[in-house]
């Protein structure tokens, strides 16, 4: 049985936070050509014309595969936030000697008084 928030519909756990699970039919949503530019603006990224197509196509190949997972029968399945066990994989941390300061500045372009010249900011 899936869980329900109060007054919402059907909820998941993700990272978390409960989010509102809506029903949606992956199988009839198409992807247009003003999708694909404004995802690959999201992403930062540029996209020639003559592909647009082909990524219009890959994007509705995701949605589809996406649609057929939720076809699945998932009640009875546990919500994760994540498929595997995490363990903390971080190092012990440990003491050690750093770089003196003219080793950490020996390849900066204008090391300034000891420091890292950078430019300004929001001029």
């Amino acid at each position: 049985m899936p869980l329900t928030g109060p007054d919402t519909g059907p909820v998941s756990h993700l990272a978390g936070f409960l989010i509102e699970i809506r029903p949606i039919d992956w199988r009839v949503v198409a992807i247009s050509k003003e999708d694909v530019l404004h995802v690959a603006r999201l992403a930062r990224l540029e996209i020639p014309d003559e592909e647009i197509e082909r990524v219009q196509a890959e994007l509705g190949a995701i949605l589809e595969a996406v649609g057929k997972v939720s076809e699945l029968d998932l009640s009875d399945v546990e919500p994760t936030s994540h498929p595997l066990d995490l363990v903390n994989v971080w190092a012990e941390d440990e003491p050690r000697p750093s770089l003196s300061r003219e080793d950490a500045l020996a390849n900066a372009p204008d090391p300034t008084d000891g420091a890292f010249r950078v430019p300004a900011v929001g001029s």
